[in-house]
């Protein structure tokens, strides 16, 4: 029987109502780690847990918006309270408007901003205190494929961009405590992460992307897995992902 690697490990999912977040959360749960599931969609966080519970793991969900900074702090105060510990962070909610500039809205810039990048800094900032007391953690940054190459949508990659850059200078100064940072940076996924953007927007990108097969929620799942599940002193710096036809 093979041993469950993340067996005592207390892990803290952001985005986990949908997409990569609940494919993470499941397959952090199947390897033996008691998962904290936080978004603001509250049934469909409850629903998550009740899998994961009936799949014989322990799940602890948590409403929560990451732009907001009192939020944030409390979400994990709320894991460090009820288990105690918080081994992996991941920070995995997140939004996009695949548009170029001039067809962005100022709502949209703040709404981007916000969510990619501030709610990235606000439970690392909370989170921070309690890996360095206990020697060791591991931070997990879901930015995108746009983080690292350019494409024609001017505000999301620019948040994706300072997401993969921050995630870098974390690692550098955070490492010498025993604290990993890793980068994913997924290409096209297969998830709603266009039924939230305008329709003439969609199906601009619906369009450019055509019958593309994209990567899935659970292709994305298995890279973080890998990372999280290397050894103490193997730090995945960066994974890059892409579906076979994307360019």
């Amino acid at each position: 029987m093979q041993t469950k690697r993340l067996k005592g490990k207390v892990a803290l999912v952001t985005g986990a109502s949908s997409g990569i977040g609940e494919a993470t959360a499941l397959a952090l749960a199947a390897e033996g780690a008691r998962v904290a599931i936080a978004a603001r969609r509250v049934q469909r966080l409850n629903d998550l847990a009740d899998r994961i519970r009936q799949g014989g793991g322990e799940a602890l969900p948590i409403t929560a918006d990451v732009r907001d900074e009192a939020q944030a702090t409390t979400m994990v105060e709320r894991v460090l309270q009820d288990f105690e510990r918080l081994d992996i962070l991941l920070n995995i909610a997140g939004v996009g408007v695949a548009a170029p500039f001039q067809n962005t809205t100022t709502a949209e810039y703040r709404q981007m901003v916000e969510v990619n990048f501030l709610g990235l800094l606000y439970p690392i900032h909370a989170a921070l205190p309690a890996m360095k007391a206990q020697g060791a953690g591991h931070i997990v940054i879901v930015s995108s494929g746009t983080g690292r190459y350019i494409h024609p949508s001017t505000v999301y990659s620019g948040t994706k961009h300072a997401a993969s850059a921050m995630a870098e200078s974390l690692r550098r100064e955070i490492g010498k405590d025993w604290i990993r940072v890793t980068s994913i940076e997924p290409g096209a996924v297969r998830t709603e992460f266009t039924s939230h953007m305008r329709d003439e927007v969609r199906a601009s990108v619906e369009q450019r992307l055509g019958d593309m097969v994209q990567l899935e929620s659970e292709d994305v799942a298995a890279a973080i897995l890998y990372a999280v599940t290397q050894p103490p002193h193997v730090n995945v710096n960066i994974l890059t992902l892409y579906p076979t036809q994307q360019a």
